[in-house]
């Protein structure tokens, strides 16, 4: 039987700096004691994105305190965890060291076993932890760095249905509201502008709509809303509320079909399943209530389980990688070496194809 155990969290892939305390009971259960969370949205907000260099000091500054807090709520100490977690890839590469660094030296200080974490598995693992799903499951992540279909197996099992191709979705809304003139971040803009607006007014495209496939394409979307834009500038409220709620219907209609198609694959590939089948959304880009609200309506319609964790569980957290380490732990994963070096990109599947699209170096991790 696996024993009790409980670890700190260490997250700091991006432009959050986040640790946590989280328990798992012998029978999986979990509990989170402490989940802390420091945006660095007003550091970024001016230039209109992250900058990699400013996410990085950031971390340094805060990552320390962080850690005191999380185990001060949690009301442990380090002699109290059994593990650390750290988030080792993929991200940006002066936070991954930032984070990873500092979980190196937490744990030879103390004398822990160190496991370095995939973020993507983080995503992956967290609706096991909030709604104790069994496998296999499918896997929708979206958010700015990646756009991703996955059947997740088991702990360190996972297959890559779907990837983007170029743009990840989150991107396409930061740049769209960029484009537009609207605050960062873009996603959140774009949804309340859209409320007001007539989706009807622009057809934009829909890409890879209709085909076998199950890969995403967000890059056409793009510029075709730039030259709607440049077409009626100089552009008043009501046609950047129209324009959005255009882009907003051609997304939710293109995960429509994307998605549609890959709740058929699973159903055909598991026939015979003791659960309901599940189709989890993790990711920023799952807070968008139009997006939810498609996938709802697709999962009824396909027979499928829709699970959306807290939001607060969905973008970027130290709990989903405690808990990645915790499952890892429960599976008698051998800890990561002290040497281990993190991944700016590190995909799940290693096995999957290698899409051309983004740049040389192909499709997004």
């Amino acid at each position: 039987m696996v024993p009790f155990l409980r670890i700190l969290g260490i997250e700091t892939s991006c432009d959050e700096t986040a640790a946590a305390v989280v328990e798992r009971d012998a029978e999986g259960h979990s509990r989170i004691l402490s989940d802390v969370v420091l945006s660095q949205l007003d550091e970024h907000s001016a230039y209109g994105g992250v900058v990699p260099e400013i996410a990085a000091r950031a971390h340094v500054e805060a990552l320390d305190e962080l850690i005191e807090e999380a185990l001060k709520r949690a009301n442990v100490s380090l002699a109290d965890v059994d593990a650390i977690a750290a988030t080792s890839g993929p991200g940006l590469i002066g936070g991954l060291l930032v984070g990873l660094m500092t979980g190196k030296a937490i744990a030879r200080a103390a004398g822990k076993p160190l496991y370095a974490v995939n973020h993507l598995e983080g995503h992956a693992l967290t609706a096991r932890l909030t709604d104790g799903l069994s496998f296999p499951y499918l896997m929708l992540l979206v958010s700015g760095g990646h756009t991703q279909l996955i059947l997740v197996r088991g702990v360190g099992y996972y297959e890559r249905w779907g990837t983007t191709i170029d743009d990840a979705l989150g991107e396409a809304f930061d740049k769209t509201a960029k484009l537009l003139g609207l605050p960062y971040p873009g996603g959140p803009a774009v949804e309340r502008m859209a409320r007001d607006g007539n989706a009807d007014r622009f057809d934009f495209p829909r890409p890879l709509v209709g085909e076998a496939r199950l890969d995403f394409s967000f890059s056409g979307l793009k510029t075709a809303v730039r030259q709607a834009a440049q077409e009626i500038a100089p552009l008043s409220d009501q046609d950047v509320a129209d324009i959005c709620a255009s882009f907003q219907r051609a997304i939710s209609r293109t995960l429509k079909d994307r998605i549609g198609r890959g709740l058929q694959r699973f159903k055909a590939e598991f026939p015979v399943n003791q659960e309901k089948p599940a189709l989890v959304v993790a990711g920023g880009v799952a807070a968008n209530l139009e997006l939810r609200a498609t996938l709802q309506g697709l999962c009824d319609k396909n027979g499928f389980r829709f699970i959306a964790p807290p939001l607060s569980l969905c973008t970027d957290n130290a709990v989903m990688i405690a808990w990645a380490g915790l499952e890892r732990m429960a599976t008698g994963a051998v800890p990561d070496a002290l040497d281990v070096q993190p991944r700016s990109r590190w995909p799940l599947d290693a096995n999957a194809e290698r899409l051309i699209g983004f740049g040389k170096r192909g499709a997004k991790a």
